[in-house]
Formats: structure tokens, C-alpha cells, sequence
């Protein structure tokens, strides 16, 4: 599990970023928003990457 922190911008790109933390160990870790919303393929279908539980 995971908690999205904030978003930032990359200073050289101006790419969207997500940054997050997990919550297991605390470690924070950004991705490109792109990526955090995109669909992957698990067990055969495809699924959202990160899904929303709650605020």
C-alpha cells in the first residue's frame, strides 16, 4: 500500500510526477504520473496500476 504524498514537476522535462511513499517501510519514491495512471496486465487482464482505497 502506498499514499500519494504530492505532485511535482520535473525541472528539465516538465513532466507530471506522483510522489509517493509505501507505507510499509516509509520509503518515498516518485513515478511519472503517466505511468501511475496507466492500465497493466495482471493474472491475464488489464487493471489500473494503483487503485484508490481511501482518504
Amino acid at each position: 500500500m502506498y499514499e500519494v504524498l504530492f505532485e511535482a514537476r520535473h525541472s528539465e522535462t516538465l513532466e507530471d510526477l506522483i510522489v509517493y511513499k509505501q507505507l510499509r517501510d516509509d520509503s518515498l519514491w516518485r513515478r511519472p504520473k503517466r505511468m501511475w495512471m496507466e492500465m497493466v496486465e495482471k493474472d491475464g487482464k488489464m487493471v489500473q496500476r494503483f487503485v484508490f482505497l481511501n482518504e
